[in-house]
């Protein structure tokens, strides 16, 4: 389980974008604990105008994680990233034809023969 944090409010439709995002890209389960800004005036000062913010376990943030490359590129960083699932998302975010996987590959003496 990765264990995250989102500073989100109520409504708030690009925290559940995040999300949505979160559990496409990210390799594993994520353990995701939502804080609710608008009951505290410090964190309404802190995140008011950068949620979602998403952090990790120790504390390093990421202000607009609902951008595809931003999110990618911080669950990389850490080792969470699903790379086919980034890649396939970036090429139809970038109208791009989805890179398929050779099937029916097989070795032959240390060479490689499509099948």
């Amino acid at each position: 389980m990765i264990p995250l944090t989102l500073y989100t409010t109520l409504g708030c439709h690009l925290c559940s974008q995040l999300e949505g995002l979160l559990g496409h890209l990210c390799d594993e389960p994520v353990a995701l604990a939502r804080v609710e800004i608008s009951e505290d005036d410090a964190l309404m000062e802190r995140y008011g105008v950068r949620i979602p913010v998403l952090a990790d376990d120790e504390g390093q943030e990421l202000d607009r994680g609902f951008d595809a490359p931003r999110l990618a590129a911080w669950l990389a960083e850490r080792g969470w990233l699903n790379e086919a699932a980034w890649e396939a998302l970036r090429c139809q975010l970038e109208g791009e034809e989805t890179p398929r996987e050779v099937q029916g590959a097989e070795m032959r003496r240390g060479r490689r023969y499509l099948g």
